[in-house]
């Protein structure tokens, strides 16, 4: 667990991503799954897994801090509960949770 927290921090700190960037990209991807598994297309427990991210999220209240997100990746152990529910999901929509991380993101006006 050690190792993929240096390995997110390392990109988070590459890409200069913010966590209130992060927090609307769980915000979204919720909305969207739960509009996939009104479809039938997403899982029901991927989805609750994707709710208790979204609420742990919410209980951080980072949203609209200006704060750097590896920063808070380790600051906060709630990262490390979202990490696993995540691993969750991938394993279970993918076979496995070992994903590459993108190498690209959006310009960081983007993200302010």
């Amino acid at each position: 667990m050690l190792l993929i927290l240096k390995i997110q921090m390392a990109w988070a700190n590459e890409h200069q991503v913010r966590a209130a960037a992060v927090v609307e990209e769980v915000e979204f991807s919720l909305h969207l799954a739960e509009g996939m598994a009104e479809r039938g297309t997403f899982e029901s427990a991927a989805l609750h897994d994707l709710k208790a991210i979204g609420r742990l999220v919410g209980e951080m209240g980072i949203c609209g801090h200006s704060c750097r997100w590896a920063d808070t990746l380790a600051a906060d152990p709630a990262w490390g509960e979202m990490r696993t529910l995540a691993r969750q999901i991938l394993v279970a929509r993918l076979g496995t949770w070992r994903q590459p991380l993108p190498h690209r993101v959006l310009p960081q006006h983007v993200y302010d």
